[in-house]
């Protein structure tokens, strides 16, 4: 049986990004109504109006929330969920001493599968509906996650790590191997419902020539996958990575001999680029995700947006747990923010729900399935509350009628608590 369901509230939703197209970028209605039908977004418009072509539905009352598109996360780890908040340490030590420990835990089936389920309830808590997310070198970490993520209907793009070196035997694969796994879990799981595979070489450090000749070969042969890797994170990952590699040109220019360089390629931190670094992701049309919780925790460095934009590279907004400290894309957007103002860049609150939603689907090359309220879209939707905590409701008292403001007021004291309700193709998933 078809499931229909009418929903009642603000809603709003960007067609363009609000630093090129103004306030032309956003559609907001007062009294709205979003009408769901077969997990698709099917009427749209002013309540009365959608309301009465649809009569005798039940509705769900959200009046005076905001209802948007569901948040969509470009970078994230799933095997990391015990690793947030680990104390003092950098990068390369954060990995040997927390993470690399952790994730030898997920060649256990029932532990991969327990993790998997209480990672969706987290980001489905947090209004975030897509994520673009790393497994670990086990293929049954992989099959667990896309396996819970089927059963819930959600949209999720993953894959499993490929590393061979520089990292624990139990965490090591071959050249071959990580090429025979990812090319058995990519005809198993891509472009399977709502589900697609990105090929993972964790981070040039981690990968020998061949493995990434290896991965560059996946990319080739499966041009629909992503690609996602690490970049130009931290000081000392670069100086190893030029060891490692002295006939590169620059970090970058690793990956980009091995063709893993592309529109579909999204490359986390970026940090401390080159200017060729910039001039190749702008000329490949690949994304560089800001993590900036991650960035402030592991001191990596601040994300340096503007040079970007100018340069013409695509930026999308990611919480990279678990060396980001917060599933909330709403927390992470408050971070973003503060690392920008520390560069002396300005980012308004319409621009930061615009990169939360549209911004990080045009990312993905996904605008036309999700990140915005359409009729045909999935209907993958967030239910915001600007007063969910009695701190915020109190600081919403001063604000009247300004939408800018109050979505300010979202991303700087929001979190989980701020999150009504989550609706996942349609169906109610917030934990």
């Amino acid at each position: 049986m078809i499931q229909t369901r009418l929903l009642r509230g603000r809603l709003l939703s960007f067609s363009q990004s609000p630093r090129l197209a103004g306030d032309a970028a956003h559609a907001y209605i007062e009294d709205g109504g979003l009408l769901i039908s077969a997990g698709k977004i099917a009427d749209i418009g002013p309540y009365a109006e959608v309301s009465a072509r649809a009569p005798g539905l039940d509705c769900d009352d959200h009046r005076g929330k905001l209802i948007l598109p569901g948040f969509i996360d470009t970078h994230i780890h799933y095997p990391q969920t015990r690793v947030i908040g680990s104390y003092g340490a950098q990068l390369l030590e954060w990995l040997q001493k927390y993470t690399f420990v952790e994730e030898q835990k997920f060649s256990d089936p029932a532990h991969a599968e327990h993790v998997s389920k209480f990672f969706l309830d987290e980001l489905f808590r947090n209004g975030t509906t897509t994520a673009v997310v790393y497994c670990t070198v086990a293929p049954q970490s992989v099959e667990a996650f896309f396996t819970e993520s089927e059963a819930r209907g959600a949209r999720m793009i993953a894959g499993k790590v490929m590393m061979d070196r520089n990292a624990p035997p139990a965490l090591t694969d071959t050249p071959q191997r990580g090429y025979d796994e990812s090319k058995a879990l990519i005809a198993r799981w891509h472009g399977r419902g709502r589900l697609e595979y990105a090929i993972t070489p964790r981070f040039a450090i981690t990968s020998t020539d061949a493995q990434l000749e290896a991965a560059g070969t996946l990319a080739k042969e499966h041009p629909d996958c992503y690609v996602q890797t690490h970049l130009s994170e931290n000081h000392a990952e670069i100086a190893l990575t030029k060891q490692l590699y002295p006939q590169a040109r620059d970090y970058l220019d690793v990956y980009d001999r091995f063709g893993l360089v592309g529109p579909k390629s999204i490359f986390g931190h970026c940090i401390h680029l080159e200017p060729a670094e910039v001039e190749t992701l702008a000329a490949r049309n690949a994304v560089a995700a800001f993590c900036p919780t991650s960035n402030l925790f592991l001191g990596s460095g601040l994300f340096d947006l503007k040079r970007l934009d100018e340069a013409g590279v695509r930026s999308s907004l990611a919480t990279d747990v678990g060396g980001g400290t917060s599933y909330s894309l709403l927390q992470t957007a408050n971070e973003a923010y503060k690392v920008l103002q520390m560069r002396g860049q300005s980012w308004p609150a319409l621009q930061a729900f615009y990169q939360l939603t549209l911004g990080n689907a045009r990312a993905l090359g996904l605008e036309a399935k999700i990140g915005a309220l359409e009729i045909g879209h999935e209907a993958d939707v967030v239910v915001l509350d600007s007063r969910g905590t009695a701190a915020m409701a109190h600081r919403m008292e001063s604000i009247r009628d300004n939408l800018a403001e109050e979505l300010f007021v979202l991303m700087m004291m929001g979190d989980d608590r701020a999150v009504s309700e989550t609706y996942v193709a349609g169906v109610k998933a917030k934990a």
